[in-house]
């Protein structure tokens, strides 16, 4: 297929819609590339009246948000990583997503959607199928993946037109979707996320900038509805993934080069916070 992975909804929805409304960015190639702001304004400077007329640009009220702001200065590239280029190929990609790297996924989809494009030609294949290719491609759980995708699909089919829904209520009652799938792709295919995804480096690092207390992801994502408008929730779960993935690790994070030390209650000692524990030792059966 010609298209870059991550650049245009799909053909069903752009009908749907038409030109005029357009549709929001489902990938990472639909961002506004580096310098074409400053391009556009050599070109042609706002008018006084114009710029007078412009909404301004909300400042932080609260220590929260001028640390966020600050990880989104560090961090200004910060996007959903799972490579895709419809609402429905980024609801597949984050479903087989669970318990594996985005790496994984991207490898494993390119080969899945070019023999199953779009809800309908998924929703005609069988589950075995789906999951012998799974497994070829190295994907773990293949079995559980590959009846949660057909099914998802087929309910697309019979309840949806083929098309992915726009709500949470709709979303989370499609096979292997769950509150936090339905809000990653609310996010980042829709624009209208219905709460914050909470991952793990989104629990670990709310829990280091002290954001909340709770080890539980349902908490934490109430926690950070409360300190976040919604308007920040979707970007705020994408600019804690890369932190957490390029500086705050989990066993040994770099607080000596983030930028944040300052505002950070756990800096120094931030390995201590947001580990899940050890694993107990898995014990064996007496011998008769």
């Amino acid at each position: 297929m010609s298209m870059r992975r991550g650049s245009a909804p799909s053909s069903a929805e752009t009908s749907q819609r038409g030109p005029a409304q357009g549709a929001a960015p489902a990938g990472r190639s639909a961002r506004r590339p580096p310098g074409a702001a400053a391009a556009r304004a050599g070109a042609a400077a706002p008018t006084a009246a114009a710029a007078r007329s412009a909404p301004a640009r909300a400042r932080p009220s609260t220590p929260s948000q001028a640390t966020f702001a600050k990880l989104r200065a560090l961090h200004p590239d910060a996007h959903c990583e799972l490579d895709h280029r419809s609402a429905f190929e980024l609801l597949v990609a984050t479903v087989l997503s669970a318990q594996t790297t985005d790496v994984l996924v991207n490898k494993v989809t390119p080969h899945l959607f070019g023999a199953y494009p779009d809800a309908r030609a998924l929703a005609g294949a069988e589950p075995a199928e789906i999951a012998a290719l799974l497994r070829r491609l190295g994907m773990g759980m293949f079995n559980q993946k590959a009846r949660n995708i057909v099914g998802l699909a087929r309910g697309l089919i019979e309840r949806h037109g083929g098309e992915v829904p726009r709500t949470l209520a709709e979303l989370v009652k499609l096979p292997g979707v769950g509150r936090k799938t339905a809000n990653v792709v609310l996010g980042v295919a829709f624009g209208a996320p219905e709460g914050v995804v909470v991952d793990t480096h989104v629990q670990r690092l709310a829990q280091r900038l002290g954001w909340t207390k709770s080890d539980k992801p349902e908490q934490i994502e109430r926690d950070l509805g409360a300190l976040f408008p919604q308007r920040d929730w979707d970007m705020l779960s994408h600019t804690l993934v890369f932190h957490g993935r390029r500086i705050c690790f989990a066993r040994k994070p770099a607080c000596g080069g983030c930028g944040i030390s300052d505002a950070c209650p756990s800096a120094f000692r931030a390995e201590n916070v947001g580990r899940k524990p050890p694993r107990p030792p898995r014990r064996r059966d007496a011998q008769p």
